[in-house]
């Protein structure tokens, strides 16, 4: 796969230019994760407004030099995929696993892999942009079928894309991005920063995993609240 780096070329770098990286982040830390393949479509959805989804859907706010939100929306079969390979890759014996999406290691497991996406993604526009953007704790919510959650990011001419990733079982999940529209105008070729791995695998383990909220049929406003949404 191609990578999402920007050339010197690059005069103006637009939300699409964005979503790329994130995009890459997605399919890297998955990816190193769980030993396997995890692709994504080169087409993306442009999108009225994100939602959260059946079976699981995790979402982190983030801010700084620019906002937005990432909403990765699981099927269960996707979900227990990645689960299970992760575990199994970490040498956890398979008969040791949850065998349902629901089970509370899925989400925390999911939710400690969201975290080193969106730490992978900021670290990424910290260099290729120079700004920094902070994250929210990732959200975990095991959703019922009848329920599909809209989150209002009170953002400024807000734009929001979706993209269809497949993982090595050919099952698919799905990122949405919405962030403020916003351009970055580069004034002059400049060095990029080093990223230093060690540094953010450091900083990913001081990270307490996110517990996993179930809502078996009505949404539970009160995670909503905590972020002021």
């Amino acid at each position: 796969m191609s990578t999402t780096a920007l050339t010197m070329n690059d005069k103006v770098i637009s939300t699409d230019a964005i979503l790329a990286m994130l995009c890459s982040s997605v399919s890297k830390v998955l990816t190193a994760a769980t030993k396997t393949p995890v692709t994504y479509s080169p087409m993306v959805q442009k999108i009225k407004r994100t939602c959260l989804r059946p079976d699981i859907g995790c979402f982190v706010l983030f801010d700084g030099g620019f906002a937005g939100l990432v909403i990765i929306n699981f099927s269960a079969a996707s979900a227990l995929e990645i689960y299970r390979s992760y575990m199994m890759s970490m040498g956890i014996p398979e008969s040791e696993l949850a065998v349902r999406h629901t089970s509370e290691e899925v989400g925390n497991t999911l939710g400690e892999l969201m975290n080193q996406i969106v730490g992978d993604f900021t670290g990424n526009v910290g260099q290729e942009l120079l700004v920094s953007i902070n994250q929210n704790q990732p959200k975990m919510l095991t959703i019922n079928k009848e329920v599909m959650v809209s989150i209002d990011t009170n953002l400024d001419r807000a734009q929001a894309r979706r993209v269809a990733f497949k993982t090595a079982g050919r099952n698919m999940f799905y990122m949405e991005l919405a962030m403020d529209k916003t351009e970055f105008i580069k004034l002059h070729d400049f060095d990029r920063e080093d990223i230093d791995p060690d540094r953010i695998l450091a900083e990913n383990k001081q990270i307490k995993k996110p517990a996993a909220a179930k809502i078996p049929a009505a949404l539970d406003t009160s995670l909503l609240d905590e972020l002021g949404i």
